[in-house]
């Protein structure tokens, strides 16, 4: 591992101190910085770059960090802290804009399966702002609609996943044949190989409901912050992107 660069450790530092606030003002916190469905009474446009430094747990905000600090360190020794900081916020707010359009999608689904069956829209808008549901509504639609439809508007979004998710594609991009080394599989995976893989896996994951990797992931958005880091890096790649063009 290299050095701890200035643009990383004062990511960490401002992560870490909304991880003790949070675990202070707990739901007040949760309820001010996550990023809730557009819909939902709790939104806020800060929200957008404010549940970037949101997380759900201990674990959940260590690995977030290793990840910050093991891949991102060597890229902003190669970019600078300028190109890193934007590379990284707009990996992230990638990551915001894909899950909250897949969101929209599943709402307006359950929504409009629950209007054509005769209910009105009001109605449903008012149970589920105040946290409730009713279970003949999984008779008008399929399990997964309704539990999806819930899901979006009551469920908020935190972590830096979605804008690691991005690191990681750029470390692999810069760096594609340093070895990396799982915690339950310490056999050396080429970046070039495991990254792929692991975006794939949540992309699975996404489509298919089923959780890989535990229940209350925001698989897209880390298939967006991939997907946004892809496309910077492969625009820079081929515009030429230089570190001075950044100072």
């Amino acid at each position: 591992m290299g050095r701890l660069t200035e643009a990383i450790k004062h990511l960490l530092i401002i992560n870490i101190l909304f991880f003790v606030a949070t675990q202070l003002y707990g739901e007040q916190m949760y309820e001010w910085f996550s990023l809730w469905f557009p819909k939902n009474e709790n939104f806020a446009l800060w929200q957008i770059v404010s549940h970037m430094f949101m997380h759900g747990g201990f674990m959940h905000i260590l690995f977030n960090m290793y990840a910050l600090y093991a891949f991102g360190s060597p890229l902003e020794q190669m970019w600078g802290k300028n190109k890193f900081l934007f590379f990284y916020f707009s990996a992230g707010l990638g990551a915001a804009l894909i899950h909250t359009g897949v969101n929209y999608y599943h709402f307006n689904e359950g929504l409009s399966a629950l209007v054509d069956s005769g209910i009105p829209e009001q109605n449903i808008i008012e149970i589920i702002s105040s946290g409730q549901y009713s279970t003949e509504w999984y008779s008008v639609a399929g399990k997964s609609t309704i539990d999806n439809f819930l899901s979006a508007y009551n469920t908020p979004a935190v972590g830096a996943s979605g804008a690691i998710y991005g690191i990681l594609v750029a470390f692999g991009m810069s760096y594609p044949n340093s070895e990396l080394f799982l915690i339950f599989l310490p056999i050396p995976i080429k970046a070039k190989y495991f990254i792929p893989v692991l975006i794939g896996l949540d992309l699975f994951s996404g489509v298919t409901g089923y959780g890989l990797f535990g229940q209350g992931i925001a698989h897209f958005a880390h298939v967006g912050g991939a997907l946004f880091g892809f496309l910077m890096m492969w625009y820079w790649k081929k515009n030429q992107f230089t570190k001075n063009r950044w100072n």
